[in-house]
């Protein structure tokens, strides 16, 4: 399984505890801001912003919550002027890490970005080091109660790159540019997703099979989503289960 796989389902385990935490609903409320500010405040004329707020109402982010987000954006409240930064590096074991960031204060952000990955026997690159490695595209997520057949006969003609099947959902894979399409057309088929993002998939992955380095960067990749400027972290590990297991 690949890094983004392992890493979204050891987070998944962890939603119940981090839903609760202020981290949480910062990270999606800036999003909001950022895509209304670019967009803006019109949710049927400003795709991003519509899956943004998906997203945030799926992830428990209250209305009045996402609403003031949204004003603030759009300039009808006293925001924050948030830019969109990407950092790049190594983990320990030579693994890659692609770090997506919104910050007000960019100094702040890369001096503790740096210090993370000093701390757990990683490097912190220049911009352009491991970034080639992680392929954007869009990912959409359905439950496995829908039609498979249809949802992939339907995928498929809207020009869909990929349909997968995991343990606990189906994923249709699209381009960055058809992502918009495939979403709107599959919905007026009749396919509510879970989950409509643009990320980022690793065209190859390293195998860990060393315990202590296994932590190091499990530890890494923890402190770095904690961080409150962070919005998205990609990594290229592959970590079986058995040690995973362990770990835990």
């Amino acid at each position: 399984m690949s890094g983004h796989s392992k890493w979204a389902t050891i987070k998944r385990k962890k939603a119940k505890i981090d839903s609760a935490r202020a981290v949480v609903f910062q990270k999606y409320s800036r999003e909001l801001m950022v895509s209304a500010r670019l967009g803006g405040a019109d949710v049927n004329a400003n795709f991003r912003l519509r899956t943004a707020v998906d997203r945030a109402k799926a992830a428990g982010l209250p209305a009045d919550n996402i609403k003031r987000a949204i004003e603030k954006g759009a300039g009808m409240g006293s925001g924050d002027n948030y830019e969109e930064l990407t950092y790049e590096g190594y983990a320990a074991g030579g693994v890659a890490v692609f770090i997506e960031a919104m910050t007000d204060n960019r100094n702040r952000t890369a001096g503790d970005i740096r210090s993370y990955f000093t701390k757990y026997s990683g490097n912190l690159g220049e911009n352009g080091c491991v970034g080639w490695m992680f392929k954007p595209l869009g990912m959409v997520s359905f439950e496995k109660s829908v039609d498979f057949d249809k949802l992939f006969e339907t995928a498929v003609e809207l020009g869909a790159d990929d349909i997968q099947e995991e343990e606990e959902e189906y994923k249709v894979i699209t381009t960055v540019g058809n992502f918009q399409t495939v979403v709107e057309r599959l919905e007026k088929e009749g396919f509510k997703s879970n989950n409509a993002e643009l990320t980022r998939l690793p065209e190859n992955t390293i195998e860990v099979t060393d315990e202590k380095i296994a932590g190091q960067i499990l530890k890494l990749l923890e402190k770095i989503e904690e961080h409150d400027d962070v919005q998205n972290v990609y990594s290229n590990f592959d970590i079986s289960d058995e040690i995973l297991q362990k770990l835990e």
